[in-house]
């Protein structure tokens, strides 16, 4: 998670929510509250523990049972949302496991302007048959929110996440809720379900195969969700998906006036550019880069970037692009040889090697 992220919960969250609670609750011990939520230890906590020591704080200073404090905090969610309301879904996570009811219906309503789709995945490791029973209910809801949490909760690797290793073995039941949801109407649900589908194809390329096989052709909105499904089998060269795709030919496709650095320093942009040329029209094609990065072990490790996907209906085209070579927290970059190479419907073109400066010596 990004560092900044944490600084959501400032004073002035605090305060407010504290107030908040207060209005519900008039005997809340506000001031201790406060301070206890910043403790010698909070300015070391990243995003997610600063959500949990909210949600411990909250439990200490709320002296009743769970279904009460259930019942408080949904008083006090409706003046919150993104993100930030993230901190009662952890409440329900942490203190709501044995009473499953009341936890469910916790974060339906948590989840609406927010997500439960963190929360949820502790009781599908619990309880899987009732909760996802559950989430085949969300799916039919009116509200977009409740119908995305159906999917988004049950990815198999969904990013920050505990994983769900027995659907990233066996991803039926998250099919099932997939099957309800792929017509829906609502671009939040369809981004959902798309990214539901690609996490299945790292485990299961061809039940995403399959899905595409089934689904391509039918409507432009499910159209999109099998592509962008299909998005790291796509980066991966997957022939059975290229060619679904139509992503198949490229003999006729001739590369030209490749340019490129041949030097740069850290923090710099990488500046390439490249013509396309054909004697028929360019068609449908997959154009991509691939940076080949330089490790630490002196090995390469590579990532596919994007330049184009679509119908070029011209004999001739020209691309310019640039790639920022600066150190990142999810990305280091060692001084030293890279290579650089360009694929089109899966094939490798050409690749040429670069070299990355140090700009401190």
């Amino acid at each position: 998670m990004a560092e900044q992220l944490k600084n959501l919960y400032s004073k002035k969250f605090i305060e407010k929510l504290a107030n908040k609670i207060v209005f519900i609750y008039s005997d809340f011990q506000k001031k201790d509250f406060i301070n206890s939520i910043f403790d010698n230890t909070w300015q070391d906590l990243e995003l997610k523990a600063r959500m949990r020591h909210i949600a411990f704080t909250l439990h200490k200073f709320l002296p009743f049972s769970y279904d009460k404090q259930i019942e408080i905090l949904k008083e006090v969610k409706e003046d919150f949302g993104g993100l930030e309301a993230m901190i009662f879904q952890d409440f329900v996570e942490v203190f709501g496991l044995e009473d499953l009811d009341e936890s469910l219906k916790a974060l339906e309503i948590f989840t609406i302007n927010s997500s439960s789709e963190f929360a949820i995945r502790q009781f599908i490791l619990k309880y899987e048959e009732k909760t996802m029973e559950q989430m085949k209910i969300w799916a039919k809801s009116s509200n977009e929110h409740i119908r995305r949490l159906a999917s988004e909760g049950c990815r198999p690797r969904l990013p920050w996440a505990i994983a769900l290793p027995k659907f990233k073995q066996n991803p039926t039941k998250v099919l099932e809720i997939i099957e309800l949801l792929k017509n829906d109407k609502s671009k939040y649900v369809q981004k959902s379900v798309a990214n539901n589908l690609n996490d299945i194809s790292k485990d299961n390329p061809q039940i995403v195969i399959d899905f595409v096989k089934q689904n391509l052709g039918k409507t432009k909105e499910l159209d999109w969700i099998c592509k962008h499904g299909s998005r790291t089998l796509l980066k991966k060269a997957d022939r059975n998906i290229l060619k679904l795709f139509e992503f198949e030919k490229s003999d006729h496709i001739n590369l030209t006036n490749f340019c490129y650095d041949e030097t740069l320093n850290l923090g710099d942009d990488f500046n390439f550019s490249f013509e396309l040329n054909s004697d028929e029209i360019l068609g449908n094609i997959r154009v991509e880069y691939v940076i080949h990065y330089l490790k630490s072990n002196k090995s390469h490790t590579k990532k596919v970037f994007m330049v184009s996907q679509n119908e070029i209906k011209s004999s001739s085209k020209k691309f310019i692009k640039k790639h920022k070579f600066k150190d990142m927290t999810t990305r280091k970059h060692y001084i030293g040889i890279h290579y650089i190479s360009l694929m089109i419907n899966g094939e490798e073109f050409i690749k040429k090697e670069f070299f990355l400066n140090d700009t401190s010596n």
